[in-house]
């Protein structure tokens, strides 16, 4: 199986058959976790680099975990630890990591682009783990891969996303995988928080209520309120989002009976989703993160092992 691009930088650009790859590749790696000894020597003697300047738990460690299982050598460099905090701009900071001589860099940043940036820069493979409210590809290809355990994903699939649209880079990685591979994908937000420029997507439809958004549903994605990207609150108040936005098992009842709930993490209990809900027998959230192992060492193993061998 190949993947030809030299990077994973989003997934507005996958054709199909990519995104077909990526999540057969991971489909390949899920068994490792069950292994009484957890590691393939697919990417021995790779380098792989974590640059994380925003927090993390969940991406950083899957990917550093992904790196181990596939014997690659796992570095972790964040901002608090690196010379950014000593003025040292970030291009200076990538040009001293590239002349180290990793294979794949896998960069988070609130700058929207700064992963391409860095890509243009460099010869290292580059994965984007989220620029600003841009994308967050990876995010979105465990999302397809737990939604391909309980769903057919293509078209007669039907996805709900509820949340913070607009500041959100899982929605919008999301919305881009799903659509390509014909699912409709029905939004549904505060009108402060839905952006404009996902209006004419095929396949995308903007509902008002989340009663509208859930009628029936396959797959519920609930997201969170991104405070730290907005400058000023953007409804009345916590309760009210809750009231008016959130999960609960009575509005879950409108999805389809043997709808799955998901969220990329991490949770707002009690604010966009209810603890009956996250803890149900329908929340597949746990799974997600186990998936995202597996989806990631099939993106390290893709841009930096034999699928380019």
């Amino acid at each position: 199986m190949v993947f030809e691009r030299k990077d994973l930088l989003g997934t507005r650009d996958l054709s199909a058959i990519e995104i077909r790859s990526l999540l057969e590749s991971a489909e390949s790696f899920k068994e490792i976790a069950e292994r009484p000894l957890k590691k393939v020597p697919a990417l021995r003697g790779k380098t792989v680099v974590n640059l994380f300047f925003e927090p993390s738990t969940r991406t950083r460690t899957s990917f550093e975990i992904a790196a181990k299982r596939l014997s690659a050598d796992a570095v972790n460099m964040s901002a608090s630890t690196s010379s950014l905090v000593k003025g040292e701009s970030l291009l200076d900071t990538v040009d001293n990591i590239q002349a180290m001589a990793p294979d794949i860099l896998v960069v988070r940043h609130r700058f929207v682009g700064a992963a391409h940036m860095i890509a243009e820069r460099v010869g290292a493979r580059v994965v984007n783990a989220g620029d600003g409210a841009n994308e967050h590809p990876t995010q979105a290809l465990l999302d397809l891969v737990t939604m391909s355990e309980h769903k057919r994903v293509g078209p007669g699939l039907t996805v709900a996303i509820i949340g913070d649209i607009a500041h959100s880079r899982v929605a919008r990685s999301n919305i881009w995988a799903l659509t390509t591979l014909g699912v409709t994908v029905r939004i549904c937000a505060p009108p402060t928080m839905l952006p404009r420029e996902l209006d004419k997507i095929p396949g995308l439809i903007v509902c008002e209520r989340p009663e509208e958004a859930l009628d029936g549903v396959d797959v519920v994605m609930m997201l969170r309120i991104q405070l730290e990207r907005q400058d000023r609150l953007l409804f009345p108040s916590i309760r009210d989002y809750a009231r008016v936005f959130g999960l609960n098992r009575q509005r879950l009842d409108l999805a389809a009976e043997d709808a799955i709930v998901m969220h990329p993490g991490p949770m707002n209990r009690g604010v966009e989703i209810t603890s009956e809900v996250a803890d149900g027998s329908r929340a597949v959230i746990l799974n997600q993160v186990s998936n995202g192992v597996a989806l990631r060492m099939a993106v390290l193993f893709l841009l930096g092992g034999q699928g380019h061998e």
